[in-house]
């Protein structure tokens, strides 16, 4: 029996050693992560404005500013590395963005228009499309992905000032009411917008907005007759706004769903029939009344339709929706080679992107290998003077880079992050982490752990897939107790899920700090 015993001890050492190993590799990836964002987001703001303060929509041959590109796709995540890090001057320069944008930018009411850096000032001439299509496209892909991460704040207040000043002036009519647009892009954006707003708000304009948009496309526009179905952006974007709105229908209008189900599964079905390749990756775009391939190019936002198919799969039990997104995991290992969009740096930022979104659902050992790799071409573009490629989908890598280092790290950050920390985790067997801390210079801060910002922040009823979220890993209940626990320590401690939203921590030069977190099961609270 001694000799059993002795074996078993001896095994759970050695698995736990592997558990720190691999802490330790995924707080080197991370640190990586963090130091290729923080340098970029210094090499933009170097090139911002000296009048405005504003960022360029690109470096090269366009000295202005705009919604629908520089504050949707760049600033955001430079915000968000600011606050990730607590650089201190980082969150001065980015924030003030944010307050130069609002004071500077409004057009017609809070809606921007582009602003010009020789005459600080608009174009001549005022175009409500462009300013709809801007303001949609800033709010869907610039605010959320800030608000799905920090919560409330101004960034928030924006969005709803935007969306419904975009509703304010909606110019078209249709068959269930005035719509800001007739281009698939921007309804997408809104359809997205308005049914998170309407979960964070609980508002009912949002919602009847949300409906009106989805009831558009569903009944009055036949998608599946339209001579293109696009699965790239510029018009993917209603899949995933369709599934949002859907889930509002699901959960608050029970008629609607029953009325919206069969048109919704057909166009899903459809896409998945003829917009797929055999390793069931999406083309750019098809004919959907032929099934002809239109551009055979696969697109890099194939997890964003994966988002929606699976959205639709967990509400209606729907098995071959979910098998679709796991056959496109399975095999994307084979597209190691592969050049996302013609080999440029947001084409590797969004196919990541959409695979780590689903992999947080979907686990599949092989595709988590690919996005290591993927990353490793990612990261090496990076110039030596920490810019990418000097336009404003630069932003969208250090989106990406923060998505991969979350995971590394389980969703722990740490305040200040510096240069040379490495925070790395591992998920434990049966729950918890196994979480290290590495740093060359004497480090003092706090650590923070993750905690269910879709239920807390969001109010989803779920958490479901969506584009521009953060994937929660090891999340902590605010009213849980936790047990907290390191090889150099005597005995654990009990310390609540409140404690570990600001952990403070203390490490030598070139020290290391092991912690093993753990839930405790005589405590309440749930994920």
């Amino acid at each position: 029996m001694a000799r059993v015993i002795f074996l078993l001890m001896a095994a759970a050492a050695a698995l736990f050693a592997q558990d720190w190993d691999l802490a330790r590799r995924n707080g080197r990836d991370a640190a990586r992560a963090a130091r290729f964002s923080k340098r970029l987001a210094w090499a933009w703001l170097d090139r911002a404005d000296p009048h405005s303060g504003l960022l360029p929509r690109n470096l090269a041959k366009s000295p202005f500013w705009n919604a629908q590109d520089a504050a949707a796709d760049n600033w955001p995540f430079y915000l968000l590395t600011a606050e990730i890090t607590g650089s201190y001057h980082l969150k001065l320069a980015t924030h003030r963005i944010l307050e130069q944008e609002r004071r500077l930018t409004p057009r017609l009411d809070s809606l921007p228009d582009d602003f010009h850096f020789d005459t600080q000032s608009f174009p001549d001439r005022l175009d409500l499309g462009h300013l709809i299509f801007g303001a949609a496209e800033y709010a869907k892909d610039g605010l959320i992905p800030i608000t799905e991460w920090l919560g409330p704040g101004p960034w928030l207040e924006r969005m709803k000032e935007l969306i419904g000043d975009i509703w304010k002036h909606a110019p078209y009519e249709s068959r269930y009411g005035r719509i800001p647009s007739r281009v698939l892009e921007v309804n997408g954006d809104l359809l997205q917008a308005c049914s998170r707003l309407y979960w964070i708000t609980g508002e009912e304009k949002y919602r009847q907005w949300a409906f009106r948009l989805a009831e558009y496309y569903l009944f009055e526009v036949d998608l599946l007759a339209l001579p293109r179905m696009q699965f790239d952006d510029h018009s993917c974007e209603v899949f995933g706004g369709l599934s949002e709105a859907y889930v509002i229908a699901a959960r608050t209008d029970s008629g609607r769903r029953l009325r919206w189900q069969p048109r919704l599964h057909q166009i899903l079905d459809r896409a998945l029939e003829i917009g797929r390749n055999a390793d069931g990756l999406f083309y750019n775009a098809v004919d959907p009344a032929t099934g002809a391939v239109l551009s055979s190019d696969l697109t890099d936002n194939w997890g964003y339709n994966y988002n929606a198919i699976l959205t639709v799969a967990e509400l209606d039990g729907v098995p071959h929706y979910g098998g679709a997104a796991r056959l496109a995991l399975a095999r994307i290992h084979k597209y190691a080679d592969f050049r996302w969009e013609r080999g440029g740096a947001d084409g590797y930022a969004d196919s990541i992107e959409g695979a780590i979104n689903l992999l947080n659902r979907v686990p599949v050992e092989t595709a988590w290998r690919w996005v290591d790799a993927s990353m490793e071409i990612l990261l090496g573009k990076q110039q030596p003077g920490g810019l990418l490629e000097g336009w404003h989908g630069d932003g969208n890598s250090a989106r990406t880079a923060w998505m991969w280092a979350l995971w590394k790290t389980q969703g722990v950050t740490a305040e200040p992050w510096t240069d040379d920390l490495e925070l790395g985790a591992a998920p434990l067997p049966g729950g918890g982490i196994a979480l290290t801390l590495r740093s060359e210079f004497p480090w003092r801060g706090v650590i923070r752990f993750d905690r269910a910002r879709h239920r807390e922040f969001l109010h989803l009823p779920f958490d479901y897939p969506r584009i521009n979220q953060f994937p929660e890993w090891f999340v902590v209940a605010l009213d849980r107790q936790y047990s907290v626990s390191s090889p150099e320590e005597a005995s654990p401690r009990r310390v609540s899920g409140a404690e570990l939203l600001a952990w403070p921590i203390q490490i030598p030069a070139g020290g290391e700090l092991r912690l093993t977190v753990k839930p405790l099961s005589d405590s309440p609270g749930q994920r």
